[in-house]
């Protein structure tokens, strides 16, 4: 109902040490208020109904009776909120006293996880007043705050009835800083959501320092980690606390506060399916798993968290979600992070392509050069391999192939790009070829069907195939990712060549990788290599099969097959995580794209068919450099049946179309 997505929360409200009734009068207000923000899971710091800093007060009956009555008001209070809460609080057992983490759900109390991990070193003694709960210790069940038979441990799972997918463990603050962290047992033993209570102490760097440690680990364990650290009122005598909070998921940084602010609340929508499918795609890590050597009897608590009476606004077509989604997935928004990533992409694409050539003792390479994106980012990265093999530029022949659909401006841009780049510049008009052939087969070149745009393409591959061998030369391919994920390309035409330089790079960064070329040029102050590629990134995307009209373009890709923005978003979530259309979609309209719902789901349903009826063409597609996570070579990363259906997939986007014309949100 709600596409996998839960939504969590971190609070730091204010706080008064020892002052139980207080701090469980904020505990319950900030609750509530994340709950009326939609969370399901609701985490506050480490010893929050006592506050931290209480030192040996905890040994005071006092405070400890306290604890537990404002613990018994807490479960009352928010009894009726729909939210999974955790608090802590000191907890008395046996001969020792406990630092734990109270679960709390619909008035009931679920569980008390103990801290595993006491620090005793520098500005931290819990050692003093607190006992470990040791990893081999079993899970007891304790009476506690009016409730029998609470589960009193670390092992501890907190589960949806109605989602099996999602399991929740908790550990304490100093359990992470450690070489085994609880949560990685947790994690072998079925979590997916790690929630930390903690009440770590602001120092110079340590907010750097712990945010790299909470992002690597969920990154390691697959896992959402919701991190909820005490808030400046925790600040006495020699340390200062901030409230740094986050939510990471797999490495990412969902949420994350400032520091120093009172009474922030930072929200979250965990994607459970997300996690399950990298696990699943991850086959490491379920070797792990299985082969854990220290596999645990867990405790298991269920509760109605996502029952479809509580599901989240959003699965009633709410939009509006707690995370950011990137419109343009494979191309990163911050202008210094786009400028490495071009970097590390063409470094990439070059090493690739210069390993062939040293491979088979190739000194010549030639290129079909259009004047296009795709054909010039080929030729740009043919001369940095060139560079690494330390051959002259020479060696690359540029071939300009003008034929019925050939503008003047990519024509000229071929011929000025192919000189700038030191290349050898061939001329070879093939219309009268293409006719020929034409008349051979019987095709009237006034029928300006597929055939005769097919013609001219398989003719440029003749062409170019014919003369590498003639130079002793390979054939670089210039298709790229979005191409071969459309079909967008002729079958043994351009789909074919000796190398694919291009063939995991999506169009949407191949307009950066042209640029970022663009701009070393300029920076070097080589203004008419600048300006020629300045014009190529102008130049409207084309297979310019089609005659001109007055002397312009008049076949534009985008017109024909659809956005690449959409396509590209399209194929990263469909490869990438698996995600089913209406999922897809959701996450489109999340991304800030600028289409409205119809425009995408005509083109979603363009995708999915011209994805599923082409992939033949990608079963035997060439090598490749693999630049990213995302790649579609049958020898690697994408093997799917070349007469695979898509009706299931097609199906699903016909209920999405009938529910956009019902008027309803989909």
């Amino acid at each position: 109902m709600n596409f996998g997505f839960i939504r969590s929360a971190c609070v730091s409200p204010r706080l008064v040490v020892a002052d139980c009734i207080t701090n469980a009068e904020n505990i319950i207000k900030a609750a509530k208020e994340a709950c009326a923000g939609g969370a399901k899971i609701v985490v506050f710091p480490e010893l929050s109904i006592t506050g931290y800093t209480c030192g040996d007060l905890f040994f005071q009956k006092s405070l400890q009776n306290g604890a537990e009555k404002a613990l018994c008001s807490i479960i009352k209070e928010t009894a009726a909120l729909d939210s999974l809460i955790f608090v802590g609080l000191p907890v008395p057992v046996g001969e020792g006293i406990y630092n734990c983490a109270a679960a709390i759900y619909g008035g009931k109390l679920l569980s008390l996880i103990a801290k595993t991990f006491l620090p005793n070193y520098g500005e931290f003694y819990e050692r003093r007043q607190f006992t470990p709960f040791q990893p081999d210790m079993e899970t007891r069940f304790i009476s506690f705050a009016g409730f029998d038979d609470v589960p009193f441990g670390t092992d501890i799972l907190i589960c949806d009835k109605n989602n099996p997918e999602l399991k929740i463990a908790c550990e304490i603050c100093e359990d992470l800083w450690t070489p085994l962290p609880p949560s990685t047992r947790h994690v072998l033993n079925g979590a997916n959501v790690i929630v930390n209570l903690s009440a770590g102490n602001e120092i110079i760097g340590k907010a750097d320092y712990r945010r790299n440690l909470v992002q690597n680990h969920s990154a390691k364990l697959i896992a959402a980690y919701v991190y909820s650290n005490a808030g400046k009122d925790e600040s006495t005598q020699d340390m200062v606390f901030a409230g740094h909070k986050m939510i990471c998921e797999n490495g990412t940084m969902l949420a994350q506060s400032e520091l120093f602010y009172d009474d922030e609340i930072i929200y979250a929508d965990i994607d459970i399916e997300r996690l399950c499918q990298e696990r699943r795609r991850t086959t490491s890590f379920g070797f792990s798993v299985n082969h854990a050597p220290f596999a645990a009897d867990y405790t298991t608590v269920e509760i109605d968290l996502c029952g479809d009476d509580k599901a989240l606004e959003l699965a009633e077509g709410n939009c509006t979600l707690k995370r950011f989604v990137d419109a343009h997935p494979f191309v990163p928004s911050d202008k210094a992070n786009r400028t490495l990533r071009c970097e590390q992409v063409i470094n990439l694409q070059a090493q690739g392509l210069a390993k062939r050539l040293r491979h088979i003792n190739c000194q010549s390479a030639v290129i079909g050069l259009s004047g296009g994106l795709d054909s010039t980012l080929a030729l740009l990265v043919t001369c940095r391999a060139f560079d690494l093999c330390k051959i002259d530029h020479k060696k690359i022949t540029a071939i300009t192939m003008p034929c019925f659909g050939t503008t003047d401006r990519t024509y000229q841009n071929a011929c000025k790009l192919a000189r700038e780049c030191g290349a050898t510049l061939k001329e070879i008009p093939i219309a009268d070829a293409v006719r020929q052939h034409f008349k051979d087969i019987g095709q009237d070149e006034n029928m300006h069907d597929v055939t005769y745009e097919n013609g001219q393409a398989r003719t440029r591959t003749l062409v170019l195939m014919n003369y590498a061998n003639k130079t002793n030369g390979i054939v670089i391919g210039t298709g790229d990712l979005s191409e071969l994920a459309l079909g967008w390309c002729t079958y043994n035409g351009d789909h074919m060549s000796m190398y694919g330089v291009n063939s995991s790079v999506p169009k949407t960064l191949v307009r950066y990788l042209v640029e970022w070329f663009c701009e070393q040029a300029a920076n070097t102050g080589n203004n008419a290599y600048s300006a020629v590629l300045r014009d190529i990134l102008d130049t409207p995307v084309s297979p310019e099969l089609l005659p001109p009209t007055n002397g312009k373009i008049s076949q534009v890709t985008e017109d024909l097959v659809g956005p690449y923005e959409l396509h590209d978003f399209y194929l990263y979530y469909l490869l990438r995580f698996g995600f089913s259309p209406k999922k897809i979609f959701f996450l489109a309209k999340n991304a800030a794209l600028p289409y409205d719902d119809a425009t995408m789901l005509k083109w979603l349903r363009t995708f999915y068919r011209r994805f599923f009826s082409q992939q033949f063409k990608r079963s035997c597609m060439p090598d490749g450099a693999k630049v990213g996570t995302i790649n579609l070579s049958p020898r690697g990363d994408w093997r799917m049946p070349s007469d695979a259906s898509a009706a299931i997939w097609l199906k699903e986007i016909d209920v999405l179309e009938d529910e956009l014309k019902g008027g309803k949100r989909c």
